[in-house]
């Protein structure tokens, strides 16, 4: 059987993505995004949350990202799930859950609240594809 392990999420950078290099030199970037939640309790008071996912963007698509995204960049990031655990310095074995990016949109707002493609982000990408 075949399996399928995708998901996009669309929301807003929690913070400034730091870019760092692994010991054998690939480009690796983290970071967070917020998505919202609204929903009516059972008074009909409107009651809000946020979820926060951890994204990790790898070699170009790392430095493309670095360039681009700031805390509070509308973003929306397509990847699939993966999970890995650590041993902190705690001595603690410390489980995360991390989409780990394939493609990613970056959004401006214009007055008129609609939303586009970064044109200069677009072009990076079709670079990427052709690489």
């Amino acid at each position: 059987m075949k399996s399928i392990n995708r998901v996009s999420i669309l929301g807003h950078v929690v913070a400034d993505p730091q870019i760092k290099s692994t010991k054998s030199g690939k480009s690796v970037l983290s970071f967070a995004i917020a998505t919202n939640n609204e929903w009516l309790d059972q008074e009909g008071t409107l009651k809000k949350s946020a979820d926060f996912h951890r994204i990790v963007a790898w070699e170009k698509l790392a430095e493309i990202c670095a360039k681009h995204l700031r805390k509070g960049t509308p973003v929306m990031v397509e990847g699939r799930l993966t999970n890995r655990a650590y041993e902190g310095n705690d001595k603690v074995m410390h489980y995360v859950t991390e989409v780990v990016l394939n493609d990613v949109h970056l959004f401006k707002y214009e007055r008129d609240h609609q939303s586009i493609q970064s044109q200069e982000l677009a072009e990076e990408a079709k670079e990427l594809v052709a690489a």
